[in-house]
């Protein structure tokens, strides 16, 4: 059997002998609404939770937050309705600042800008890039319930009007993206992620959770505090499309919107398997080692223990972290990995290495990209050279007659095991 999974901007193609049974394992095929541009404004027409957009035309500064280009958000057809209702409230042009949310990944070029924003936007509005670690440019706001300090971008902070644009879907450990979370955390400084994100040992930080998760519910305590006003959400199928979007309030949008991203993105598995083939779900999703992890995530969640994991990442910008590729020098094994985090504390990029150790731990990781032989060597990753021979090799643990699972998108995908049979 020829199975296909994405891979950066193609995709790659690997046979399985006949003797082992397959199951893809992807989320219902939603169809993408006929006209994207049309559904963006029927949102902005029918904003969530009262929201009315009288109340923002007194506005004399708006500053949108965006996603960096390691999301795949259809800033093309979401953003123009936005801002040509901006315009109808007789906000300016000049009023009007987009502010990349990069969190802690490196600030965003302006050379760059163009892979993210249309043309025609960036000749007409100012675009800056947030910088987690620019203090200067940093203001704080008091702590969380859960004692995380909030810093945040100020210049955003300061504006009359406070606008997230993304995309809602699963996340592994602050169970979904979307809402305040572009800016709350996009907009960030360091030690407020690295706060936050300390939370995904908390047995309740888990993919699909949003009620009842700690690191989830301490983003909205710091979208509340920053005072985010408006959110505007797509819910995209497999291909990237649109399928429904959201606008208002962003609680509301996040509560109308987990349901209809479960709806694209989750899948119940009847069993674990002893092989799964992942991949992340190509470009932008497996841009660097930082993204693609969550592939990694998503699969041990249906990888029986002491089963193989093959990751699939093009992974055409490195690691994606300094800090993350600086800690790990020196490190040897995932064991060093894991007792070095719990003795220096949890930090932001090391972060990277203790879950790609947790799992390895657990089962047999293999990534097959374009990362350097030296830097996939010094984050202890079993660089796998040649798909179908890696893929064979892991075959000759196995048995005639053995299932084995396929995540084509697997950072998309909530795969939930229903059973207890296979661990």
């Amino acid at each position: 059997m020829k199975i296909d999974v994405p891979y950066g901007l193609s995709t790659l193609s690997v046979s399985i002998p006949e003797q082992y049974q397959v199951d893809i394992i992807e989320a219902p095929q939603v169809p993408a609404t006929k006209n994207p541009i049309a559904a963006v404004q029927a949102a902005l027409d029918s904003l969530l939770s009262e929201v009315e957009w009288p109340t923002f035309a007194a506005a004399k500064s708006v500053a949108i937050a965006i996603n960096d280009n390691t999301r795949p958000v259809p800033h093309d057809q979401l953003l123009p309705p936005l801002l040509a209702r901006l315009n109808q409230l007789g906000i300016p042009d000049d009023a009007i600042t987009f502010f990349i949310a990069v969190g802690t990944h490196p600030p965003m070029h302006p050379e760059k800008f163009p892979t993210i924003l249309p043309t025609h936007i960036l000749k007409r509005y100012q675009v800056v890039s947030h910088d987690a670690e620019d203090q200067a440019n940093l203001i704080f706001l008091g702590d969380t319930p859960l004692g995380t300090p909030i810093w945040t971008n100020g210049a955003y902070y300061q504006s009359d009007l406070k606008i997230v644009v993304g995309n809602i879907e699963p996340h592994q450990f602050v169970g979904f993206s979307g809402g305040v979370k572009t800016a709350a955390i996009g907009l960030a400084g360091f030690d407020t992620i690295n706060h936050n994100h300390a939370l995904m040992t908390n047995p309740s930080a888990q993919l699909g959770e949003y009620q009842s998760n700690p690191a989830r519910q301490d983003i909205e305590a710091i979208g509340k505090k920053v005072g985010v006003h408006l959110a505007v959400n797509a819910i995209l199928n497999q291909k990237k499309q649109i399928v429904q979007v959201l606008a208002g309030d962003p609680v509301a949008v996040m509560e109308a919107g987990i349901p209809l991203s479960r709806n694209v993105c989750q899948i119940a598995v009847q069993r674990k398997y002893p092989l799964v083939i992942a991949s992340p779900g190509g470009h932008p999703k497996d841009i660097n080692v930082y993204q693609s992890q969550k592939a990694l995530g998503h699969a041990s969640l249906i990888t029986q223990l002491g089963g193989t994991v093959i990751i699939a990442a093009s992974c055409p910008e490195g690691a994606g972290s300094p800090h993350y590729i600086d800690w790990m020098k020196g490190k040897n094994s995932h064991e060093e990995v894991i007792q070095r985090i719990e003795q220096e504390g949890f930090r932001i990029g090391p972060h990277k290495a203790f879950q790609i150790a947790r799992d390895a731990l657990r089962f047999h990781v293999m990534i097959y990209s374009n990362l350097d032989k030296d830097v996939a060597k010094r984050l202890l990753l079993d660089s796998a050279f040649n798909f179908q021979k890696t893929v064979d090799s892991a075959l000759m643990d196995l048995q005639p007659g053995d299932r084995i699972g396929v995540l084509p998108h697997a950072s998309s995908t909530i795969p939930y095991y229903e059973n207890a049979r296979g661990d």
